[in-house]
């Protein structure tokens, strides 16, 4: 059974995303611990990929350094031994549907369950192909989360009766990257998800203000910020662990206000 529950029991969940391999491997496994230990409840972990097309430029260009030191997807499961050596806070896995394709389902969703990745995000999985890994992944005990965005309104609660883990609300139209304003009608969303499912919802896209994760937190059970985080680490490279502490610390405080 997955830990992303855990996640969510204490206050509203501040969720932080980075790209293995970006910087190094070893910095890697430093900035997960360092988030942690600033007040991060669940970490995703990038697979880096060649064709991040739900990305913006700021992820974009963290696939390309981690692709440059060669960084694979084994590589990226001894991230998560080390890291697991350390904690047991719950990790998901955001990678495109064509790195695990080729590493092989079955070889894939045993190695998560060895290691203790409880749940995986694939942005360009779409839900009327999720059953190509969800017996895989349900028989590994590996969540497989549900991105419900502004564009899916006819689909809503389809997707939500059927999500596990935790379902991520895409906040806004577009790619990722950091934004001034959240336009979207995320409490039309959040309600019609409410009305078949009790799964925690988690916001994301384009968050990165204490005042919206204030915001944001006022009507969903947690908080996902990804660009703002991996751009510390482009400023900061492998001096990145204590403005990562700092910036998580303040997000997560927020959240919780």
């Amino acid at each position: 059974m997955s830990k992303i529950a855990n996640a969510f029991e204490n206050g509203k969940a501040f969720i932080g995303f980075l790209t293995a391999g970006d910087p190094t491997i070893e910095k890697t496994v430093e900035y997960i611990l360092a988030m942690e230990e600033a007040g991060c409840d669940l970490i995703e972990i990038g697979i880096p990929f060649s064709d991040p097309m739900a990305e913006g430029v700021v992820i974009q260009d963290a696939n390309v350094r981690a692709l440059k030191h060669n960084t694979t997807t084994d590589d990226v499961f001894d991230i998560v031994r080390e890291v697991r050596a350390k904690t047991d806070i719950p990790l998901v896995f955001l990678t495109y549907i064509n790195p695990v394709f080729f590493y092989g389902y079955e070889r894939f969703f045993k190695r998560c369950s060895e290691l203790g990745v409880d749940g995986i995000i694939s942005p360009d999985l779409p839900y009327e192909e999720k059953g190509e890994i969800a017996e895989i992944a349900r028989k590994n005990d590996v969540d497989v989360i549900s991105l419900i965005a502004p564009t899916s309104k006819e689909r809503i609660q389809k997707i939500a009766a059927d999500a596990s883990g935790f379902i991520y609300i895409v906040s806004s139209l577009g790619v990722t990257g950091m934004r001034s304003e959240i336009k979207t009608d995320l409490n039309s969303i959040i309600g019609d998800i409410r009305d078949v499912c009790d799964l925690p919802l988690a916001v994301g896209f384009g968050i990165n203000t204490p005042e919206q994760s204030r915001d944001i937190a006022k009507i969903a059970d947690g908080v996902i910020v990804g660009s703002a985080i991996v751009k510390i680490i482009e400023e900061h490279g492998e001096n990145a662990a204590e403005p990562l502490k700092e910036y998580v610390s303040s997000m997560k405080k927020a959240a919780n206000e």
